[in-house]
Parts: structure tokens; C-alpha cells; sequence
């Protein structure tokens, strides 16, 4: 029972970086037991698992982020972040963390990577 928001999605150029923030709200004692993740979706496509982190600090990410994100957590500070470096256009998308294996969406962050 823990509810996230997303903060920190802009526009960037192409080859910038920016952070997403998550923090966490609700039954936060229970925060660091969960694995998080980050998935993004683009109108009329499924959302796709970007990266997760588990309670133990595990990291996976998918290919098309690898060498680029890094997920990171600090569970005194109920918060997830993505930092990404070296954007790309198709990164551009709407970003939500969530604990893996809930279906409760919020409204995400929004990144844009144009020129």
C-alpha cells in the first residue's frame, strides 16, 4: 500500500541528461521491502520496463537503456531515481515508478528529447 509520485521530466536536446525523483506516500514503512521500477509508455503503445531495483540494491535495466540509466534508491528518503544521460528522441515518453507487480498508475513525468 504505497503510492508514488514522479517528478523532474522536461524537455531536453539530444545527448543531455536529466534525474526523475520518485518519492513514496501511503504505508512508506514498507517502502524498503519492495522492488521499484521505472517504466515509460508513448501514446497508443503498452508501457515497458525501463529499469528496477530490488530492496538489496539489485539493479536491471532494459537494453535500450543499458550504459545510459542508472536506478538508484535511498529508503531514508522514500525515493527512486533514474538518472539519464545521453538521451535519445525515442527516449521521449511518459515516465512512472512503481513498485513491481502493482497496477495502481499514477500520472508520471513527462520527457521530451527534441531539438
Amino acid at each position: 500500500q504505497v503510492q508514488t509520485v514522479e517528478s523532474g521530466g522536461g524537455l531536453v536536446q539530444p545527448g543531455g541528461s536529466l534525474r526523475l525523483s520518485c518519492v513514496a506516500s501511503g504505508n512508506i514503512v514498507i517502502f524498503p521491502i519492495y522492488t521499484m521500477a521505472w517504466f515509460r509508455q508513448t501514446p497508443g503503445n503498452e508501457r515497458e520496463l525501463v529499469a528496477s531495483i530490488t530492496s538489496l540494491e539489485k539493479t536491471n535495466y532494459a537494453d535500450f537503456v543499458k550504459g545510459r540509466f542508472t536506478i538508484s534508491r535511498d529508503n531514508d528518503k522514500y525515493m527512486v531515481y533514474l538518472q539519464m544521460n545521453n538521451l535519445k528522441p525515442e527516449d521521449t515518453a511518459v515516465y512512472y515508478c512503481i513498485p513491481l507487480g502493482a497496477d495502481s498508475w499514477g500520472q508520471g513525468t513527462r520527457v521530451t528529447v527534441a531539438s
